[in-house]
């Protein structure tokens, strides 16, 4: 998918040359964050919060429609909460920022000094399974009650030692579903509704295509009795965790002591779930559809969907040219696509020829440059982010207009198929460990990050095999796939017998 390396790339370093600084760059060039002062914290500038915006938005309007309702609940949860699951805790303690003082007084050396401490210390959320159990437990009394489906826009802390803008870092924002219900049956439907619908954000909304499957136990979420996982290729090759879904049994309800009254009069803990996704999906969206010129925006979910560039030479075409531009920003407007009105902007800077460039490094889909020579034709010339940056039309303005829905729904598919193919290209079985361990051994040493792909192989189950390769190779497995059909083979680690293909891969 990475072209061969150029000078007239607009980012550098390109892809081939040092893919991690690549990403960064592509992030500084399209000014979607910065790091904050706050050491593993970011900034979400307009550009980049607009697009978590648009993705928040749809996928909201999903979960309305499948029932859902948002709630919102305290970003500090008392440390014993956490004690009483105890896999829960023992997942999260590593990462965990805590709260032990209530004030700062001036100290003997003059400076400000921790004061007041807390007659229990807080955890600042990592995750809320704990705190939202405690709600449900006196929400629910009757089976009326349930099924109980709460979801809250949110932020998290998780102190990470490494990190990088999007993809890991120490406070970030997300979306969390908890939900409660009378039968393990149905929370499993639950559960797995859920996943669909992060699978139909990510392929239809994001243009990335995914594989749907459940973890291993040694990756499941700390305390789930299954987790299920949608997993995306980057364009190093390296897998993605793009949405989790977790059925949470009822060592949740046990923990938190969410029982209710059946029909029977009978006391009975609730099945609980919890699923989410977060900002890391804008580094998916980077690191999906990225060139070596910068972002590429799926217009789904774009910050907006065209640029309009005025091109005014000499001050007598300035009225001329700004009339015809805010007129076809105002046809452009009247339309929809996706659920919300087609965005426009409009750069009338004064800043040379750069413009357009800044444009193609922001990723936006459609860029429209309109000079006195077009509105003489009354036409518009055209480029679009899924092609060459050099590859431009003029387009009579009529047709323009009428097409701009359509436009948006090519790059939509192209950016996909795109993708798509890319994935396709990189996957492979593999049957034997010596060409499994060929396949993720990195062919340049000195770019490390860059290796086969996923491989679709045999394990065994034995979570010590699964061990030794993650030791070995940096690879897990992504998921066991849902739609994995029964295979006789033997397992690529150990070589004892297996009944099915799993997904290696290398992660972020």
């Amino acid at each position: 998918m990475a072209k061969e390396d150029s000078a007239e790339t607009a980012i550098t370093p390109t892809r081939n040359q040092d893919y991690p600084e690549w990403y960064q760059q592509v992030v500084k060039a399209s000014d979607l964050a910065e790091s904050s002062p706050v050491r593993g914290c970011m900034v979400i500038k307009p550009w980049g919060y607009a697009l978590w915006e648009n993705i928040r938005t749809l996928l909201d309007n999903m979960f309305k429609e499948s029932g859902v309702k948002n709630a919102y609940f305290p970003l500090f949860i008392p440390k014993r909460f956490l004690e009483k699951e105890a896999e829960h805790v023992e997942g999260f303690a590593k990462e965990c920022a805590v709260v032990t003082h209530h004030r700062l007084e001036e100290g003997e050396d003059g400076g400000l000094a921790p004061a007041g401490p807390l007659e229990e210390p807080l955890v600042v959320r990592p995750t809320s399974e704990t705190i939202i159990g405690e709600s449900f437990s006196r929400w629910v009394s009757s089976y009326r009650d349930l099924p109980l489906l709460i979801n809250q826009w949110a932020n998290v802390v998780r102190w990470e030692m490494r990190t990088r803008i999007f993809l890991r870092t120490s406070e970030f924002l997300w979306q969390e579903g908890h939900t409660a219900h009378a039968t393990k049956e149905e929370a499993m439907e639950r559960t797995l509704q859920m996943l669909n619908i992060y699978e139909r954000l990510s392929e239809q909304c994001l243009a990335i295509p995914v594989l749907k499957g459940e973890k291993t136990a040694s990756e499941r979420f700390p305390g789930a009795v299954n987790t299920f996982t949608l997993e995306a290729m980057m364009q190093d090759r390296k897998a993605l965790q793009a949405g989790t879904s977790h059925f949470l049994g009822q060592n949740f309800a046990k923990a938190s002591d969410i029982k209710y009254q059946s029909a029977q009069e009978d006391e009975v803990y609730a099945w609980t779930t919890s699923w989410g996704v977060s900002t890391r999906l804008i580094g998916a969206i980077i690191m999906a559809h990225g060139d070596d010129d910068g972002l590429v925006l799926p217009p789904a979910v774009a910050s907006s969907h065209v640029a309009l560039i005025p091109i005014i030479k000499k001050a007598k075409d300035r009225d001329a040219v700004m009339y015809f531009t805010h007129a076809v920003a105002r046809e452009l407007r009247e339309q929809r696509y996706h659920g919300r009105y087609i965005e426009v902007e409009i750069d009338d800077r004064e800043t040379g020829g750069g413009r357009g460039w800044d444009w193609i490094k922001k990723g936006i889909p459609v860029r429209v440059e309109i000079g006195p020579r077009d509105i003489a034709h009354n036409a518009v010339f055209v480029g679009r982010r899924d092609r060459s940056p050099r590859e431009r039309e003029s387009i009579p303005r009529e047709q323009f207009i009428k097409t701009i829905v359509q436009v948006l729904d090519e790059v939509q598919k192209n950016l996909f198929d795109r993708a798509l193919r890319f994935r396709e290209e990189n996957t492979t079985q593999i049957d034997t460990r010596d060409d499994f361990y060929a396949f993720f051994t990195p062919k340049n040493p000195e770019k490390p990050e860059i290796h086969g792909g996923f491989a679709l192989s045999h394990w065994c189950g034995n979570e010590a095999c699964e061990e030794r390769i993650k030791r070995d190779l940096s690879v897990t497995i992504r998921c066991i796939s849902l739609s994995a059909e029964k295979e006789a083979g033997r397992c690529v680690g150990c070589g004892e017998e297996s009944t099915y293909r799993v997904v290696f891969a290398k992660a972020y």
